[in-house]
């Protein structure tokens, strides 16, 4: 009976290269890099070293497609991590200028989950265009668990962007962020429905320069841009383009019953 089992189990474990070990490894690098990045206390030269060999070992678990030799590309991904915490370091003093409960810029490194959702997602952004399989998206889902924040590594997010808040928040691949935007929580940048004949179009909407995009609201579809300048009020459901400079707003209609006393 038992081998009967454990043959089943094995006819049908049906992916050669599901190897769960990936997810472990994937995450291991991720804080090597933060803390590479961004520990005072943490030498970047040793630690270059650590991340080299958990990137090899990402190599040989995640790159079976001979076509495509992963290991070439440590050397270009390094050259970028100083734009990248460059990037970062401007994202987080956009959180400590205009958010009044930051006190500190340390503050924002150590305990802002958008921060951290933001800055793993920049990092595996530069591994997704260059097509390296499985470990962006396991990146920034390494930030998602622990943030609330899913960020496909796909979408394209300009300088100083700031999430408040965090939990909740989903921007999809294909999604356009400029300069300066701030989200609040529980913002979906979505697309209108799902067909996976869509993988190569866009979905996701655009977003302009200087948007505050305020709690709960939802803004679809892949032509859906909106414009510099613009406030999208909480609750707010959007699925066509706003022009700059709009104030987009959600009027609930608020009923009051009345009690009588018989």
């Amino acid at each position: 009976m038992k081998t009967a089992i454990i043959e089943s189990i094995e006819k049908h474990k049906q992916q050669p290269n599901l190897k769960f070990r990936l997810k472990e490894t994937t995450e291991k690098f991720t804080d090597i890099l933060f803390y590479t990045l961004f520990d005072a206390e943490t030498p970047v030269e040793k630690n270059m070293e650590k991340l080299e060999a958990t990137f090899e070992e990402l190599v040989d678990l995640a790159c079976w497609d001979v076509e495509k030799p992963c290991a070439k590309l440590w050397d270009n991904y390094i050259a970028k991590l100083p734009q990248i915490l460059e990037l970062l370091n401007y994202d987080a003093k956009a959180i400590a200028n205009d958010d009044p409960a930051a006190l500190s810029q340390e503050e924002v490194y150590l305990c802002y989950p958008g921060f951290y959702a933001i800055a793993i997602y920049r990092l595996a952004h530069e591994l997704y265009k260059v097509g390296f399989p499985l470990v962006p998206r396991l990146m920034t889902e390494c930030a998602h668990k622990l943030t609330g924040v899913d960020i496909n590594p796909g979408a394209q997010i300009g300088k100083s962007f700031f999430i408040d808040h965090a939990t909740g928040v989903v921007i999809g691949e294909t999604a356009v962020i400029k300069n300066n935007v701030k989200i609040y929580q529980g913002v979906t940048l979505g697309a209108l429905y799902v067909a996976k004949e869509l993988q190569n179009t866009k979905r996701h909407p655009t977003i302009e320069d200087n948007v505050t995009i305020y709690a709960n609201a939802t803004i679809l579809g892949g032509d859906t841009v909106i414009g510099a300048n613009s406030v999208i009020g909480g609750n707010v459901w959007l699925t066509k383009s706003i022009p700059a400079n709009s104030i987009v707003s959600h009027t609930p209609d608020i009923k009051i019953k009345t009690v009588t006393n018989e």
